[in-house]
């Protein structure tokens, strides 16, 4: 019984966590100011003194009177700035400074904080940030590809590699790449399409490390063993990519129909723990499956670099302990500096130097490796 009050207490509190995340993060979008600004914008066009001129296109580029040549250009249909958004975020900025004058904080819109555009680029600090990352994950990839190429010895018989996780490696940093292109699209044109796209690259680049992490840390070599560890998480993690892709759960209805339903009413005050693991589980699924992948995989290399004797483990600890602290910054939300720098981009540039330091633990991991097989070998 007293295990069971830990559950519902567990629970609730997640449960209180995912509430207060979807139904209080927009604040903004409620406020009858705004949503009048919205609805004027849209009929007229203008947000006080400013104008745009492409208020009289639909959502696919085809302006109201139908005439080619009145056409939006590619570049705007491609970013899909159409009426409704430009007027949310005129508005958007019109509120904030009417907010800011009165000495009140930032607020979030449609679950976003108040970034400001620059030549149509929603979040212009996380897309270079992101950039910088992709460049430093190349960089990374192409000076360890090079290494075992032309620097350490390869095997005389089949002229491969000592390494035996050179394969795995490759397609980590491919993987990684991937990530890092589509986070810079998705926070350059936050759309439906560019958000699907990065949560699943980011997912399909967290699974595969942590893959890769119980593979290396418990040194799985055999083919056998790696496809018996390898075939069930890659299942997960895809089963996972299409639930985020093709599925969606409306958490107010699901609340509603909770409370609001008397068959489901009388079943939460029988079993709570089932009806609210439920939902729970339901709405915050995703972020429950990534900090456990995320939290698995650094408490695998932890324990790793603590009982190894690994002549780069220090490297190690460095990317554990400064990805873990990194992590605070993604649970720390707060207000975009003027408009540009908040939490998440910071996230980005914390992540900069430690693909560096990650990326040379490989190497290391590559040249010992190697030179402990070359040693057997003689």
């Amino acid at each position: 019984m007293k295990n069971s009050y830990w559950v519902v207490a567990v629970v609730l509190l997640g449960v209180s966590c995912c509430f207060i995340q979807v139904v209080d993060s927009s604040p903004g979008d409620s406020d009858s100011l705004y949503k009048t600004c919205v609805e004027q914008c849209k009929n007229t066009g203008c947000v006080g003194e400013n104008c745009f001129q492409h208020f009289r296109f639909s959502s696919d580029g085809v302006s109201a009177d139908g005439k080619w040549y009145m056409q939006e250009p590619l570049y705007l249909r491609w970013k899909q700035w159409d009426c409704q958004s430009d007027c949310r975020y005129h508005c958007m900025l019109d509120r904030e400074q009417e907010r800011e004058n009165l000495g009140k904080a930032p607020v979030k819109y449609h679950g976003k904080w108040p970034f400001k555009r620059v030549f149509g680029i929603q979040e212009p600090v996380s897309v270079a940030f992101s950039a910088f990352n992709l460049a430093m994950q190349f960089h990374g990839w192409l000076s360890f590809f090079l290494l075992l190429c032309y620097k350490l010895p390869l095997r005389p018989e089949t002229r491969k590699p000592y390494y035996e996780f050179s394969g795995l490696w490759h397609i980590y940093g491919l993987l990684a790449m991937n990530s890092w292109f589509w986070s810079a699209v998705f926070h350059s044109r936050d759309v439906d399409l560019t958000e699907k796209i990065d949560y699943s690259a980011a997912v399909a680049l967290l699974g595969f490390s942590l893959i890769l992490a119980f593979l290396r840390t418990f040194n799985v070599r055999h083919e056998a063993s790696r496809v018996m560890i390898s075939a069930p998480l890659l299942a997960f993690i895809t089963t996972h990519i299409l639930y985020l892709n093709f599925y969606q759960l409306d958490y107010v209805a699901s609340c509603s129909m909770v409370i609001g339903s008397p068959l489901l009413s009388g079943l939460y005050l029988i079993t709570p723990e089932l009806c609210l693991i439920c939902i729970w589980l339901a709405e915050c699924w995703n972020m429950k499956v990534c900090v456990v992948m995320g939290v698995t995989q650094l408490l695998l290399w932890a324990v790793w670099a603590g009982v190894t004797r690994h002549p780069s483990r220090w490297k190690l600890w460095v990317v554990v302990v400064g990805g873990g602290l990194a992590m605070l910054l993604e649970i720390y939300d707060f207000p975009p500096y003027m408009g540009f720098v908040d939490a998440h981009a910071l996230w980005h540039l914390t992540t900069i130097p430690l693909t560096y330091l990650w990326w040379s633990f490989i190497k290391d991991d590559a040249e010992f490796r190697t030179s402990e097989l070359v040693k057997k070998v003689k």
